[in-house]
């Protein structure tokens, strides 16, 4: 007898078993999830969802978020979680852009969804507990930014295979390379409108895992629910792992977590004493990877190989290969820095945007546009990420996205956002604007600025530090170096 393919087979298999855990309600079960994800999917079928059409959530973590998940994945819809923080025209341009079929939301964030939404127990009302016909995998589509400053969609080609057929594939290519056993227990402490902790808990599920899902990262308490529950494996940023180790000795100590056995990481640099203080404390349970929204998990690192040589973010998983790229377009040898590309990954595309897509790609590889270089044994180093690429608290930031904002303002005559380093979250957001003729600088002109951002940008892309400048180096094609821009701000 073949073993069961995913989350489906489980829950008929074994329905009783533990799916999700929050601390707001009662356990969900793997039969009841799955007969709420089949209802969710009648509805939206009944709502003309097609395959490939795009369903848009904005959801927080919790059931809710799970079961559309699991919902859009048997459908072969594309799933467009979208981060709760938007203003209305940041939601209502992705709405747009993506031509969602259905935009499925919580009352609570009602105020960023003025064109309307459907909340899932909507659209689970009096449908059928039982599985659609015709079921085939959909995919997850995430918006990311460049420098455009316009987020576009990374739209992965759907294969016409059920979530079941499909299981041992993504088996085969990525999740084994994860090391979990077929039971545990995932502590979800990110947000499901991210890649990797929406992959993590993805592959959870398939795995048979109970989910404890939180809505929001708390040291202390992540400590006791690792405890509480027996957590196996969780996926944290590296600002988590500055706020554990700042938590008092009292606290860090007080708790089990002995059952802990594989804490990933990923989405942001680690500072390498960082991590080396995690690994003193937990133990060789520590598993970094590399990779970005278009190209998923490319490489694994354990605890062990990461001491040997600290820094790196490990070696390319099985069927993927990386190439060190110079400036003159050729390959570099081991230990010389370049472009980083990565060959054998899943075929995508920049929604809408082919000259996007063009950009990213060398023939076949894929570029993150990322500076690295590999060692003799093939482990990679990253040098910098992404050039103009701000990351602080392992969420993406793009400038050009808040420079565009900025210069709507009258009193900008010039504006450059840059990320400096900050010890909590990686980098802040500085940005560094010139005064358009009769503007004053100073602290009503900041606050000017930073109410002109409220309605256009989410929170966490507004500027921390807003400082003015006579004027700001550009060449005479008008490019704007932020390398330089920071290296010359630092040591203020």
């Amino acid at each position: 007898m073949r073993a069961t393919r995913g989350f489906y087979e489980i829950a008929a298999a074994d329905p009783g078993r533990v799916a999700v855990v929050t601390d707001t309600a009662a356990a969900v079960t793997y039969g009841e999830l799955h007969e709420r994800a089949n209802q969710v999917s009648h509805g939206l079928l009944a709502r003309g969802t097609r395959p490939g059409d795009a369903v848009v959530t904005v959801l927080p973590n919790g059931v809710d978020a799970i079961t559309m998940m699991l919902a859009t994945y048997q459908i072969g819809a594309y799933h467009v979680p979208v981060n709760w923080h938007y203003t209305a025209e940041e939601v209502g341009y992705i709405v747009a852009d993506c031509a969602a079929r259905t935009v499925v939301g919580a009352e609570r964030y009602g105020h960023a969804l003025p064109g309307g939404f459907v909340e899932t127990g909507a659209l689970a009302e009096g449908r059928p507990a039982t599985p659609p016909e015709g079921r085939r995998a959909g995919s997850m589509m995430l918006y990311t930014s460049g420098t455009t400053g316009r987020p576009k969609g990374v739209r992965r080609r759907l294969i016409e295979l059920s979530p079941e057929d499909l299981y041992p594939i993504l088996t085969r290519k990525s999740w084994r390379h994860f090391g979990l056993p077929p039971d545990g227990v995932h502590l979800l402490l990110s947000q499901l409108y991210h890649s990797a902790p929406y992959g993590q808990a993805m592959m959870a599920l398939q795995f048979g895992h109970a989910v404890v899902v939180t809505e929001r990262f708390d040291a202390g308490e992540t400590l006791e629910l690792v405890e509480r529950y027996g957590v196996t494996n969780a996926f944290m940023v590296p600002t988590m792992f500055h706020r554990l180790l700042a938590l008092p000795t009292s606290i860090r100590t007080k708790h089990d977590l002995s059952s802990l056995t594989h804490l990933y990481h990923g989405a942001a640099p680690c500072p390498p004493a960082t991590k080396q203080a995690m690994i003193e404390w937990l133990g060789p349970v520590l598993w970094e990877y590399y990779g970005s929204t278009e190209a998923a998990v490319a490489t694994m690192v354990s605890s062990a190989e990461w001491l040997e040589r600290p820094g790196t973010v490990g070696r390319a998983i099985d069927g993927l290969e990386f190439t060190i790229v110079g400036d003159d377009g050729a390959a570099l040898p081991p230990g010389e820095p370049g472009m980083v590309y990565i060959g054998g990954i899943n075929r995508f595309e920049y929604h809408r945007d082919p000259s996007k897509t063009a950009a990213a790609m060398r023939g076949p590889l894929y570029t993150p546009g990322d500076i690295g270089y590999l060692d003799e044994d093939g482990y990679l180093f990253l040098c910098d990420r992404r050039t103009d690429l701000i990351i602080s608290g392992g969420v993406n930031v793009y400038p050009a996205e808040i420079e565009a904002v900025l210069q709507e303002h009258p009193s900008v005559a010039d504006v450059a956002v840059i990320g400096v380093p900050d010890p909590e979250w990686g980098q802040r957001v500085v940005a560094l604007v010139q005064p358009a003729a009769g503007a004053i600088p100073g602290a009503d002109l900041t606050g000017e600025l930073l109410a002109h951002c409220a309605s256009r940008l989410a929170r966490l892309k507004h500027p921390r530090v807003i400082e003015y400048r006579d004027r700001l180096p550009r060449t005479p094609t008008g490019k704007l170096s932020r390398s330089n821009l920071r290296k010359t701000y630092l040591p203020l």
